[in-house]
């Protein structure tokens, strides 16, 4: 979820200001309740507001794009769903035929040009899930044009705040986190990460459609690179008290909270990502134990459900770190235990699997001692 050209919602900055559903607020008012439904894993309530809204514009690429949406999160991971992901792929794709009608009628169409940025977004985050990186960066390159022309509609309208913001920090982040990726990102505009944040904060202040992607990005954000738990701490409570049918709003506010240091506030969370259905959560759910356990001081009981995560696959996309965040728990335990050598090694196998800056720096750090 994670790169600038793998933003999953410019679709609705579209829809609020673009198009013929420019005049038709009670459209707006549908797909806003349909995105909600997909959110809070109400999927029948989002299904019939998007049959409304492709009945009366079957022609608009908003109709593909949000059975888009619903696909990636009714079967998270989608990539592991090899029935679903060509149903993923086969409505993206028409959104982007439809948005590429558009623009074969008028090449300046806003709705056209947007709706494309979109799908060629959708395209590159599969790509990139794929670890098909350089794929990912040619659609980025197709998306690109496209997304230039958002840069100078931010003071018009607040939706592309989020886009701009986004594009701001990982132009620049994602080189430095992908090296080989640069020699083929000279033809990006320069970028400026405060910049972004600070757009991407405006985005969720004042923007309508984007407001909930906006969030999630910037928590993953606050997590992953800056080492800031309390400010995604934020974003996510918000995220998870109005949707909490969402595994990932859930499993996410839980993590933010524990790194934060409140463990007391994590434990509602926590409990409630124990209890959802989806096996996603298997393993982080024991990791977030052995977190609160941790901080307890119970460390048998951290030891036990560290090493039961372990044993676990993790998805590459949603709970990677939930490994790293367990061989670090062991390393600090083995430390505190005085085993210096097996704290190192956990270190050393968590180097291959950690991406949070946080929890790198602290191996490096033990590491070097």
């Amino acid at each position: 979820m994670k790169k600038i050209w793998l933003s999953l919602l410019l679709l609705l900055a579209t829809t609020r200001s673009f198009g013929q559903i420019l005049n038709d607020p009670p459209v707006q008012q549908m797909i806003l309740k349909a995105l909600d439904g997909i959110y809070n894993y109400q999927f029948d309530t989002s299904e019939n507001y998007q049959r409304q809204i492709r009945s009366k514009y079957p022609q608009s690429p908003v109709g593909p794009l949000l059975k888009a949406i619903q696909l990636y999160w009714q079967y998270l991971p989608l990539r592991d769903n090899k029935t679903v992901l060509p149903q993923y792929v086969q409505q993206v794709t028409q959104g982007l035929d439809l948005a590429r009608r558009r623009l074969d009628r008028d090449s300046d169409d806003p709705e056209g040009v947007f709706f494309a940025l979109t799908a060629h977004g959708y395209l590159a985050m599969k790509y990139n899930y794929d670890n098909e990186t350089m794929k990912a960066v040619n659609e980025a390159k197709k998306a690109y044009g496209y997304m230039k022309q958002g840069f100078k509609l931010t003071e018009k309208n607040a939706e592309f705040y989020f886009t701009t913001g986004l594009y701001n920090y990982y132009v620049e982040r994602y080189p430095m986190d992908h090296p080989i990726v640069r020699p083929v990102m000279w033809f990006f505009q320069d970028g400026n990460m405060a910049q972004g944040l600070g757009q991407m904060e405006t985005a969720v202040r004042r923007g309508i459609f984007t407001r909930t992607e906006t969030s999630f990005y910037l928590s993953h954000i606050y997590l992953e690179h800056e080492s800031q738990p309390a400010k995604a701490a934020a974003h996510l409570k918000t995220l998870a008290d109005r949707y909490p049918n969402n595994p990932l709003f859930t499993m996410r506010c839980a993590e933010a909270l524990l790194l934060a240091n409140r463990p007391e506030e994590a434990g509602p969370y926590l409990q409630r990502t124990l209890k959802m259905p989806q096996k996603l959560l298997d393993m982080p759910g024991l990791v977030l134990q052995g977190m609160l356990y941790e901080r307890d001081g119970q460390s048998d009981k951290a030891t036990s459900a560290y090493q039961a995560a372990l044993k676990i696959p993790f998805s590459e996309e949603f709970t990677r770190e939930f490994h790293g965040h367990a061989l670090a728990g062991l390393a600090r335990l083995a430390a505190r235990s005085g085993n210096k050598n097996l704290a190192k090694q956990y270190y050393r196998k968590m180097l291959d699997v950690a991406q949070y800056k946080s929890n790198l720096r602290e191996a490096r750090a033990y590491l070097k001692e």
